[in-house]
């Protein structure tokens, strides 16, 4: 018996490297998508072989073998990441109005994709939910009483939103000197070590010193109050971490290759409030580490070079 085609759009961003592609478009087509997106960025004329990689990895569109709308986006230039990215996903809500969206290293487990149907659907209507993120980085802890929990934090290794909460993005988070000016930074990251990481973030892509578009949706997501769902367990596995990437080079990162779980049955929180003790051992583990931890990640990449 064949699969029953799964209904919810699915948009797959891709670049250069046609070894993880293949990987993540195996677990796209286990699902037969009936709606397929793929978007990919073209070679960067001084990167030697890239143009060959970027054709290895567009072949994927010929093993579309189920029925299936397929519409691709191809770039014949390269665009680089903040334009690449985002200007796919600009494009590809053009076409829906809500959908997932997975990058080439970004491995899901075939629940992430009844997660994300069944919560794109459940909060359709909600606008203080702008985000469902399919990775976890609690390492073992359970947050609250649901299949998942609320965080300030959203995610980009696999995930999903809505037409109306994309279309508050912008790119070039052009509104930062006015959030300064009303002195209203504090109020949307209330933690004071939080609130440093997020401004110099802010302030490379405002300035365009930093060639990235997650840093943009995170805060197009904070500035509008709204809220992310993380799932109480590991979605999505992200096989990206080596010299190939653009920015997770490290592959001694604990975030690298992480196991997935699968999710059986779905039950919803009680409350529709953000986890900021979660949110809190995220900051302070992964993405925001002290100090002494940062230099012994860069001393750990220097002794493997």
């Amino acid at each position: 018996m064949k699969p029953v085609l799964f209904n919810t759009p699915i948009l797959f961003l891709i670049f250069n490297r046609p070894d993880t592609t293949d990987k993540v478009f195996e677990k796209i087509r286990e699902m037969q998508p009936r709606q397929l997106f793929i978007s990919a960025d073209g070679p960067r004329p001084d990167k030697k072989d890239e143009k060959q990689r970027c054709e290895e990895a567009r072949k994927v569109i010929e093993r579309v073998d189920w029925k299936c709308d397929l519409k691709t986006n191809l770039s014949e230039k390269n665009l680089g990441c903040r334009v690449g990215v985002s200007s796919g996903i600009h494009w590809f809500f053009t076409h829906v109005s809500e959908g997932i969206i997975l990058e080439d290293d970004c491995v899901p487990d075939t629940s992430f994709f009844h997660f994300c149907e069944l919560l794109l659907e459940y909060y359709r209507d909600d606008e203080r939910v702008m985000h469902i993120g399919g990775v976890n980085f609690q390492d073992g802890r359970t947050r609250g009483t649901g299949s998942y929990y609320f965080s300030k934090i959203n995610h980009i290794w696999g995930w999903a939103t809505w037409k109306r909460a994309w279309d508050m993005y912008d790119v070039n988070v052009s509104t930062y000197p006015q959030l300064l000016e009303q002195k209203l930074f504090p109020a949307v990251f209330t933690n004071p070590d939080t609130r440093r990481y997020w401004q110099k973030n802010i302030e490379l892509v405002y300035n365009k010193t930093k060639d990235t578009w997650d840093i943009q949706w995170q805060y197009t997501v904070s500035v509008n109050n709204g809220l992310a769902i993380i799932p109480n367990g590991n979605l999505v596995s992200n096989i990206g971490f080596d010299v190939h990437a653009t920015h997770t080079i490290d592959n001694f990162n604990t975030l690298a290759n992480r196991p997935t779980s699968h999710i059986d049955t779905m039950s919803h929180p009680i409350f529709v409030v953000p986890d900021l003790q979660a949110d809190d051992y995220t900051m302070r583990k992964y993405m925001n580490p002290p100090k002494l931890k940062k230099l012994w990640q860069l001393v750990r990449r220097r002794l493997t070079k």
